[in-house]
């Protein structure tokens, strides 16, 4: 007599991992962390202020918003420290407090919750948050302080307070090593090219995000805006501004991001081609953000023309039911 076994087949996917989303949102706020304390350490307290303020905030109104809609609280995924996080790192060290205290709400209560939170919101909460804060307090939003000890109370008033040029806008005025290291002005994420790598080098050794579309995103970006601005300081265009954090931790994120390979490609490539253009001809120096805030919102049509065919599927019947 044969031996006979039974199996127990449940419906797709069969694949398993320990993965969580906790412990990927967990992984990027590690990542974090090391540029974090770079902001802290060129921009003083206030730096930490805001980031705090940011991070409570998004929790904060994550948790509202669900006990007011009647939802599970999601706040133990980590995701709205994550969003908090962000855009803390991509406003200036004197942005008043309320204001970022507004961005965040802006973040969670406008752009990622109404969607139906993390995995379906649209675009990218903590980009969609800075633009919002760019068009409404623009002043505020543009106003870089060279590193040094800002006090607690310091406002851009403040005569202990002296506005800086950027690199982006002054290329020239600053060395390669204080461009790598973080010796300059900038948002509080954004300044230190050394600490957003070292995130950047965690976050593939625990395979959160892969190398594809930040080198391809960097590659485009720079290429084309060497040809649009002149390749004689291309490494400091590259260390300048938000192009490492929007490439590191804003282009890869899985939820405004495309899943096929191809279309991870194109949306790559679209969005250093924003950039560069948008760094080279448009009124503002900084082109990531808006760059990758449009790309975000052309995913489903790149998706839809780069998804693989199902095997088995005859789509010349489906395209002939589709016209009937």
């Amino acid at each position: 007599m044969e031996n006979t076994q039974k199996l127990l087949v449940t419906s797709s996917p069969h694949v398993r991992s320990k993965r969580t989303v906790h412990k990927e949102m967990l992984d990027v706020i590690i990542a974090l962390v090391p540029a974090g304390i770079a902001a802290v350490y060129f921009f003083g307290y206030r730096a930490l202020i805001l980031i705090l303020a940011s991070v409570l905030t998004c929790v904060l109104t994550e948790t509202i918003f669900n006990k007011a809609t009647k939802r599970d609280n999601t706040i133990r995924d980590l995701s709205a420290v994550v969003t908090g996080l962000l855009l803390a790192y991509n406003v200036p060290c004197t942005l008043p407090v309320w204001q970022i205290v507004i961005g965040a709400i802006f973040a969670i209560a406008v752009v990622k919750m109404p969607f139906g939170g993390l995995g379906q919101n649209i675009v990218n909460p903590a980009l969609a948050a800075r633009a919002f804060l760019l068009a409404s307090w623009s002043s505020n939003m543009s106003e870089f302080v060279s590193p040094q000890r800002v006090d607690l109370l310091s406002t851009v008033g403040d005569v202990s307070v002296v506005s800086s040029a950027t690199p982006l806008s002054d290329p020239a005025s600053y060395k390669i090593m204080d461009l790598f290291l973080g010796n300059i002005p900038g948002s509080l994420g954004e300044v230190s090219a050394l600490a957003l790598l070292i995130g950047f080098i965690y976050l593939l050794i625990r395979k959160v995000i892969n190398i594809k579309m930040p080198l391809i995103y960097i590659l485009t970006a720079t290429v084309l805006g060497g040809l649009f601005q002149g390749f004689d300081n291309i490494l400091g265009y590259i260390l300048s501004g938000g192009l490492l954090l929007g490439a590191f931790f804003m282009l890869t994120d899985y939820t405004t991001s495309p899943v096929t390979p191809k279309g991870q490609i194109i949306y790559a490539v679209l969005a250093g081609l924003l950039t560069a253009i948008i760094r080279s001809f448009g009124g503002y120096p900084e082109g990531v953000s808006y760059s990758i805030l449009l790309a975000n919102l052309v995913v489903p049509i790149i998706e839809k023309y780069t998804r693989p065919k199902v095997f088995g599927v005859d789509y010349s019947k489906q395209k002939g039911v589709e016209n009937e």
